[in-house]
C-alpha cells in the first residue's frame, strides 16, 4: 500500500520543511561565525613577526600601515573595502598608507602619491588616480597623458612638477623606501600594525580575511601596551 498525502497536506509539510531548514541554516551559520569571531590569529601562518620592531609615528596610537604601488592590481581592488573599514577603527587607531618602494621603478608612484599629499588633494584624488591606472589605462610615463589628467582634476601642472622635485617629497620616497625595507617587504598590499606585525592578502586568506586579521591584532597591540 501506498499513503498519498493531499495536495493541501503536502504543502503544509513542506512549508514547515523549509521554515526548519532555514532555521537550522541560521544556528548553523551563527554558530560558524561565532567560532570564526573567536579565533585568534596565529603568528607564522595569519601575520609575520617582525623581528626588530619599527617605531611608529604618532606616540600613544596603534598604528596600522597599508604599503601599496599604485600599479598593483591587487591594492587598486583592495581599496573599496580598505577605505571604510580604515574609517571605523577605534579611537586609539591610526591609519597611513605608505607607497611602498621596492624597486627603481616603483619611485615614480611614491613621488606622485606625496605630491599629492604636498598638494593638499591627496584625498580628493587617490582612488580617481588609482582608477585611472587600473581602469582607463593611464600611462603615467607619458607627459601629455599625465598633463591631461592633472588637468581634468583641477591640478596645476606647475605646481604638481614642483611638488614631485621638491625636497620634502624626496625625503618621504627616500623614508617610504627604508620602511620598506624594514618591514622585510616582498609585495603589496601589505598591511602592519603596531610596528611588529605584517599581514599579507595571502596570510588571511582573502582580502577581507586580511582586514581581519589585522582587526585582531589591533587588540593584540592594545594588551600589548597594557603590560
Amino acid at each position: 500500500m501506498v499513503c498519498l498525502l493531499s495536495a493541501p497536506a503536502f504543502n503544509l509539510i513542506g512549508r514547515r520543511l523549509r521554515a526548519f531548514s532555514w532555521l537550522a541554516c541560521v544556528s548553523f551559520l551563527s554558530l560558524g561565525l561565532h567560532a570564526v569571531a573567536q579565533a585568534e590569529p596565529v603568528a607564522g601562518k595569519d601575520f609575520s613577526v617582525l623581528a626588530t620592531p619599527q617605531a611608529v609615528e604618532t606616540p600613544g596610537k596603534i598604528e596600522v600601515l597599508e604599503f601599496f604601488w599604485y600599479g598593483c592590481p591587487h591594492c587598486h581592488s583592495l581599496e573599496p573595502i580598505l577605505e571604510p573599514w580604515s574609517k571605523k577603527l577605534p579611537g586609539d587607531a591610526q591609519f597611513r598608507r605608505i607607497p611602498a618602494v621596492l624597486s627603481d621603478g616603483w619611485v615614480p608612484h611614491a613621488r606622485i602619491y606625496y605630491a599629492f599629499e604636498a598638494l593638499g588633494v591627496l584625498e580628493r584624488v587617490h582612488k580617481p588616480f588609482f582608477d585611472a591606472i587600473h581602469r582607463d589605462r593611464l600611462n603615467i610615463t607619458s607627459e601629455a597623458a599625465m598633463n591631461q589628467w592633472l588637468e581634468k582634476n583641477n591640478i596645476d601642472r606647475k605646481k604638481f612638477d614642483e611638488a614631485v622635485k621638491s625636497f620634502g617629497v624626496q625625503a618621504k620616497v627616500k623614508r617610504a623606501a627604508q620602511l620598506s625595507a624594514a618591514y622585510k617587504l616582498d609585495g603589496v598590499p601589505m598591511l602592519a600594525v603596531n610596528g611588529r606585525y605584517t599581514i599579507s592578502a595571502e596570510q588571511g586568506g582573502s582580502q577581507a580575511g586580511m582586514l581581519n586579521v589585522t582587526q585582531s591584532l589591533i587588540d593584540v597591540a592594545r594588551k600589548d601596551a597594557r603590560k
